[in-house]
């Protein structure tokens, strides 16, 4: 038995066990047991994915599943990608989930159901990318959008906004279920077979427009299922009320097959298509980077703040897919394939940076039982270990050297600038603003992270249950360090994935871009050259800090001090109400970008009994709303809360009408039949 199916075939066991234990075992005993059996099928799943990346393939057939098509399954390398992604992040987030989960008060992450889903949501992650036919692809997509939603609803008794996140994040995934389908189903109907190799023998045959209808509902579905501007509106709600170790899950493993999905349909199946299908990704994708980040700056709630973050980073996968299909339908394959390359790498940084930070911030959460940066402060020296993986995340998220994001994000822009060599009115306008819209989301990157690190670590603590913080517990930090290890990983040697990376691509039909070599990032590519060492920059840059950091105290040391209490006109000592707190740091955005935001602002000033001339109260009240969602999915929201009152009249109690809505619906079916044969 090869290296894969029995790695898959383990971790399919371990799956079933740890529902099992979920379910079975007692409080005390469950929440260990079922993180253990947990990490496992991470470390299995992740063991298939590192061996169909160094070259292993296998695919299967088993009739007896799911009849009567049966189940079909199949591992290439770019499925072995986000399977080796999705089981690191879930063996290290399962260790962090133990030490979370132990110590929680019934019902929540530690509940039986709960405890039941989660190693059956993590086979999902897993086993959507190993679907080779429609039918099993729709139905492990369907596991993991249930498995998901039942352990966002883990706190629901809680909280009351775990039960509306709930509801937005249901109606949202099947609606992406419903699209999904329409568009598959189609896609098999005219292909005239439902396997994955019989979609890629009849793609061709299929006219260009039912081809552009089953990229349009697919794209659809996926950009919604990875968080993409408008299809976003679940993941702001979702994230922030799901427990953190669920957070760190969905935002770093499951996210990633919304791309896989795109990639695989329209890179791999239909075998690419016209320029107006990535430029519209292309649009999507600049889209989600820009607003997802500005919406992060405006957050003030720390898991609402990386939530948006992760429409940010998923914007510029989507501009790197975008990219490639631009570029195939332009002849330019090699260009093509460093776009996809930069935007696979960016899959793989992302999940590593994005599952510390979830795991982070549920540490803080946690440990005080705040998630409002405004009130938090002080926790470096409280919780200096949780602030030191924060901080090493957040560098990644900035995509500043040495963080890993910044390698993927490099590679990115340089696919976009050697892109615009290639001739077409198209690409002399769309790449540059695309390398524009990139950097303006890592600039207002850099000062998102630098607010939440300045003001929720960094800054006086502005509540008492900030005061009495504590560091994580053991297991915890065992499963960030791991994450961390990850991170620091990827940043000092993105070559170890040169390889891999390479054969992921080029399971789409591209040649291997060659960007990963051992020593780094090189790109070569119409005679122009690029090369990127980040041992050299890490080493670089240490030696810049301690020269920054050490010349001066060195000299200090040799001037003899003088402490000298300064004039403070009388105002005595600052106090943490005069700090800056996350909304006064994000005002001067606010400012800039007043326009795009649209903020709400209200005044409330209330006079004293005896004379209204007299104040007695000043209460200021400002949000910044998601306008999209105020914009598009509010109308929508009014217009079927009132169709469904206008339906009420239907409903007289009569069983003479009932019994004509049900002939007048028979009628319309053997109609619709009639026409359709």
């Amino acid at each position: 038995m090869s290296a894969i199916p029995a790695a898959l075939a383990t971790a399919v066991g371990l799956g079933g066990a740890g529902a099992l234990a979920g379910l079975g075992l007692p409080y005390r005993v469950r929440v260990p047991v079922v993180g253990v059996l947990t990490a496992g099928v991470g470390v299995a799943g992740g063991t298939a994915g590192v061996a169909a990346l160094n070259g292993g393939r296998w695919r299967a057939d088993y009739s007896g599943l799911m009849p009567p098509a049966g189940a079909h399954v199949a591992v290439d390398a770019l499925a072995g990608l986000f399977m080796a992604v999705a089981g690191a992040v879930v063996a290290a987030v399962a260790v962090y989930g133990i030490g979370y989960a132990a110590g929680q008060d019934m019902p929540g992450l530690g509940s039986r159901t709960a405890q039941a889903v989660l190693p059956l949501f993590a086979l999902s992650l897993l086993l959507v990318p190993v679907a080779a036919s429609v039918s099993t692809f729709l139905v492990l997509w369907e596991w993991m959008a249930l498995g998901s939603l039942l352990l966002v609803l883990a706190e629901h008794r809680r909280r009351r906004s775990v039960r509306q996140a709930g509801v937005w994040y249901a109606v949202m995934t099947h609606l992406g279920f419903v699209l999904l389908l329409t568009g598959l189903a189609l896609f098999a109907a005219r292909a005239g077979g439902e396997t994955f190799a019989e979609l890629r023998a009849g793609a061709h045959g299929i006219s260009p427009a039912v081809r552009g209808l089953v990229f349009v509902l697919v794209a659809s579905a996926c950009t919604s299922k990875a968080g993409a501007v408008p299809l976003h509106a679940w993941l702001p709600r979702a994230y922030p009320e799901s427990p953190s170790p669920v957070a760190a899950l969905m935002s770093a493993a499951m996210v990633n097959l919304g791309v896989y999905g795109l990639v695989r349909t329209g890179l791999d199946l239909l075998g690419g298509g016209p320029a107006w299908w990535w430029l519209g990704l292309l649009a999507v994708g600049g889209a989600s980077a820009v607003y997802g980040i500005l919406q992060a700056a405006m957050a003030s709630d720390l898991k609402r703040l990386v939530a948006y973050s992760s429409s940010e980073n998923m914007g510029l996968v989507l501009i790197g897919v975008g990219a490639c299909g631009l570029f195939a339908s332009h002849g330019d394959r090699p260009l093509a394939a460093l776009a996809l390359a930069a935007a696979l790498l960016h899959v793989v940084n992302h999940a590593a940076f994005k599952a510390l930070l979830f795991c982070t911030a549920g540490s803080v959460l946690r440990s005080t039982g705040l998630r409002d940066l405004d009130r938090l402060g002080g926790l470096r020296s409280r919780m200096p270990v949780t602030a030191g993986f924060f901080a090493l995340a957040a560098l990644g998220a900035v995509a500043l050297p040495p963080g890993n994001g910044f390698i993927s994000e490099w590679l990115l822009l340089q696919a976009l600038i050697h892109g615009v060599a290639v001739p077409g009115v198209a690409m002399a306008v769309v790449l540059p603003l695309s390398v524009a819209l990139i950097a303006l989301s890592a600039g207002v990157a850099a000062a998102v992270f630098v607010k939440a690190l300045g003001v929720g670590f960094f800054a006086r603590p502005r509540d008492e249950r900030v005061a009495s913080a504590c560091e994580a517990p053991p297991l915890m930090l065992a499963g960030m360090a791991l994450l961390a290890a990850g991170v620091v990983a990827l940043a000092v040697a993105p070559g170890l994935l040169g390889g891999g990376l390479d054969r992921a691509v080029g399971a789409v039909g591209l040649p291997g871009s060659g960007a990963l070599t051992d020593g780094g990032l090189r790109v070569g590519l119409a005679g122009i050259s690029a090369t990127l060492s980040p041992l050299w920059v890490v080493a670089a840059l240490t030696a810049a800090f301690l020269s920054a950091t050490g010349l001066p105290r060195l000299y200090g040391r040799r001037r003899r001090r003088v402490q000298a209490r300064l004039w403070d006109c009388g105002g005595g000592a600052p106090t943490p109400r005069m700090a800056y707190t996350a909304t006064s740091f994000a005002e001067p955005l606010r400012r800039v970008f007043d326009d795009v935001l649209a903020p709400e602002q209200a005044v409330d000033v209330t006079p004293v009994r005896e004379s209204a001339y007299l104040v007695a109260r000043v209460r200021f009240r400002q949000r910044v709303p998601d306008r999209i969602e105020h914009r598009l999915y509010a109308p929508v929201l009014g217009f079927l809360a009132r169709v469904g009152r206008a339906a009420r009249r239907l409903a007289g109690g009569s069983v003479h009408l009932y019994l004509g809505y049900g002939f007048t619906g028979l009628v319309v079916l053997l109609l619709a039949l009639a026409v359709g044969w």
